[in-house]
């Protein structure tokens, strides 16, 4: 492991820690007992239906991935499947370490280059991001059960600022797309006396930009956003079906509006992880559903908890075996995606 792994999970261990001390404060009169009741009184049929939306949002995601893969090599979507669940399980399990599993295995898979599939999953962020973005979006203009909430004014302000930074990416993505190699030699020309600095910025720019080309027309960029659309719809419907599953009124007459607002929350608590843990997608999903939604601390606890689970953690046992089927260890892989990252050159993405 390298040093400056070490320090990221230190760090993302420490914001963790005050995030688990600040709630701990917080429910000083938090009943154990409640939190058993409430957990078993849960339809668990409903929690099947919300594993198998995850299940079909994470096989559309393979149709997508063909996608962007189509002006370097026609792949049919159904040999990307197996490689989608098997990286989801190793994310879940090693953390970040095990995030960029899913391209390595179709770069080995698919006889394509690492970087390729590096610049294709820095796409297939932009696209997710984009498509929760549109939903909140849709959510905070037309949602008037939203506009009842306390904090709603805040919430709109926090998503006008967002939608503005999305259409600014989208703008310096155009650029990049355009003028990518221009751009990069230009940055190395400036950083001249800095020559490594230039070239790790330099080397970014020109995989950013080999990304974005593998959007090769207006037919696929319009496929892709739809699918996008639909992936995010799914995981909202999968949260929707979760809280339905609990008999108490303040979670299961939530509606699909209040939902999408739970699954941003949740997403934002996402960049703070742990392996096998998770950490902050929990801690946010309960903060949101106490403080948003008014939910009991102990009721929150527990849908929040098995918010992650399902949402998460459930491709785990699929991903596992179709590894098993495809003869890949996590490990193995995780130190041959390093090796082959550092002799090719590649930039492995800091988030």
């Amino acid at each position: 492991m390298s040093k400056r792994r070490i320090l990221i999970s230190v760090l993302v261990a420490a914001v963790l820690a005050a995030l688990v001390y600040w709630q701990v404060r917080s429910w000083r009169k938090f009943d154990w007992a409640v939190f058993a009741t409430q957990t078993t009184a849960v339809n668990w049929w409903m929690i099947a239906g919300a594993v198998a939306l995850i299940y079909a949002a994470d096989t559309l995601r393979a149709f997508r991935w063909s996608i962007f893969l189509r002006p370097v090599k026609p792949v049919h979507p159904i040999r990307l499947v197996a490689p989608q669940f098997i990286g989801f399980a190793a994310l879940a399990l090693l953390g970040r370490p095990g995030e960029l599993i899913r391209p390595y295995i179709i770069a080995k898979k698919e006889n394509l280059g690492l970087p390729s599939q590096m610049a294709v999953w820095t796409v297939e962020r932009i696209f997710d991001f984009a498509a929760v973005v549109i939903l909140l979006s849709v959510d905070l203009r037309f949602s008037h059960s939203l506009r009842e909430l306390d904090q709603f004014g805040a919430i709109r302000q926090a998503g006008v600022v967002l939608i503005g930074l999305v259409l600014f990416g989208i703008m310096v993505a155009f650029l990049i797309r355009r003028n990518g190699v221009t751009l990069a030699a230009w940055v190395e020309r400036r950083l001249r006396t800095f020559p490594q600095l230039g070239e790790r910025i330099g080397s970014k720019i020109r995989a950013f930009s080999e990304g974005l080309n593998t959007i090769h027309n207006l037919g696929s960029l319009v496929l892709a956003v739809l699918i996008s659309v639909v992936i995010w719809s799914m995981v909202a419907g999968s949260y929707r079906l979760v809280t339905y599953a609990y008999p108490d009124p303040s979670l299961n007459q939530l509606g699909f509006s209040e939902v999408i607002l739970l699954m941003f929350f949740s997403i934002a608590g996402g960049l703070l992880q742990l392996p096998i843990v998770g950490g902050g997608s929990q801690l946010f999903t309960i903060g949101a559903l106490q403080s948003v939604f008014g939910v009991e601390p102990e009721l929150a606890t527990s849908c929040g908890i098995l918010l992650w689970l399902v949402t998460f953690v459930s491709v785990t046992p699929l991903g596992l075996l179709l590894a098993r089927f495809e003869h890949v260890s996590f490990l193995k892989l995780a130190r041959e995606e390093q090796a082959e990252l550092a002799h090719s050159g590649a930039v492995r993405p800091s988030s």
